[in-house]
């Protein structure tokens, strides 16, 4: 392998400049001069995405307990499934609300106005996939908003986006699987 130029390595900051801005400003923890982001605004957006996706929880779990029906059973255990999923999600976004310098917010106490997607009322279990499919195609699109807002601005938190948007696209996948095998026909064109 050849020898490493300058030109090859002159957008690199050297390691005694990175030492010396590692060891100011402690108090800011994991946010570093050059993070590119406004950390208020990017803690601001992810409160939202920890309350939808606490929202998203709860609706899965609860339709996981409700499901009714001959084929409830492997419903209700794809419904668990996705709810943990969801969790995961709503800890990741709490856990980089941290790293920012913020706290989570997680008070049950105006959750639903927090939070981009809707609750739901049950229903039928036919009701119910079509209410969480719906939630996930809000979620794809407010996530990809987010992601394409972060941009290389906070690679973080688009990283971390990127991976739930990953999930709530296999997650609107499947609720979609589900609705044609109970339809018989596709809810979407």
């Amino acid at each position: 392998m050849p020898a490493k130029t300058k030109e090859d390595t002159a957008f690199l900051t050297d390691v005694k400049t990175l030492r010396a801005r590692a060891k100011k400003s402690l108090d800011d923890g994991a946010v570093m001069p050059s993070y590119r982001g406004d950390a208020d605004r990017t803690i601001a957006l992810l409160q939202t995405v920890v309350a939808t996706e606490l929202v998203c929880f709860l609706r899965y779990r609860m339709h996981s307990i409700a499901a009714e029906g001959i084929t409830s059973k492997s419903v209700a255990k794809e419904f668990a499934e996705h709810a943990e999923s969801e969790h995961d999600h709503m800890l990741m976004a709490a856990e980089r609300i941290d790293q920012l310098g913020g706290v989570p917010d997680l008070d049950p106490e105006g959750l639903a106005s927090r939070a981009a997607t809707e609750y739901g009322q049950g229903g039928d279990l036919v009701q119910m996939i079509k209410d969480d499919l719906v939630a996930e195609r809000l979620v794809i699109e407010h996530y990809q908003e987010l992601i394409r807002y972060f941009g290389d601005d906070d690679p973080t938190t688009r990283i971390m986006l990127e991976h739930i948007l990953a999930e709530e696209e296999d997650h609107a996948s499947d609720m979609h699987d589900l609705l044609v095998a109970h339809e018989g026909k596709p809810f979407l064109k």
